[in-house]
Order: C-alpha cells, then structure tokens, then sequence
C-alpha cells in the first residue's frame, strides 16, 4: 500500500476522486493512486492538547484591577495583566478580564 508519494515523500491522503472513487493524493505534487481495495474502517489521529497561553485559572488569582469597560456586559473593572507577545522591540499586550462573576469576559488591548 502506498502511504508516501514517491517524487517529494509527502504523506498521501485518501479522497474521493471526481468519479467518487477513493484515491491517495499527494497535496504537492500532481500525483494519485486509485485504492484497488475497499476501506472498511478509518483511524483518525489523536489530536494534541493546546496549552492556554495565559496560564488558566491559576494566572487571574493575584492580578490587579483598573477602570476599564467590558466590552460584553458593560461593567466598569476589569483585571489586566500584561505579556510581551511579540519582539522586544514593540509593546507589550495588555490582557484584560471582567471582573463581573458572571461574566468573566477575556479580551485584549
């Protein structure tokens, strides 16, 4: 069974052609290869966790507080925190969060 193209050794994927058969395809290069066989099952892979790049829950506990407006429910506070997002040479981003229990509204500035 083919599981590589050949010309750039990319990974091929199973698709169905105009004809409705099942093919391996390359996404390269204008490569396919019929299935002479029928699939009988499908195996997906597991996909990987993403870390929350703000630190969950845990990050929010001991941040301070400023007047700022919710831009979902309006109340006036907000708690913020900042992290250099980008290269050293630009500003860093301002990260807030409402301090309304019900809401809890994260966005960024």
């Amino acid at each position: 069974m083919v599981s590589f193209c050949p010309f750039c050794s990319n990974l091929l994927f199973a698709e169905k052609s105009v004809s409705g058969r099942i093919q391996f395809t390359c996404k390269l290069c204008p490569v396919f290869f019929p299935v002479q066989r029928t699939i009988t099952s499908r195996t997906y892979c597991k996909l990987k966790s993403i870390d929350d790049v703000l630190g969950g829950e845990d990050a929010w506990k001991n941040v301070d507080s400023t007047e700022e407006r919710c831009p979902k429910c309006d109340h006036n506070r907000a708690y913020f925190q900042q992290l250099q997002t980008r290269s050293a040479d630009e500003p860093m981003t301002t990260f807030y969060r409402c301090c309304n229990n019900e809401c809890k509204y994260n966005w960024r500035d």
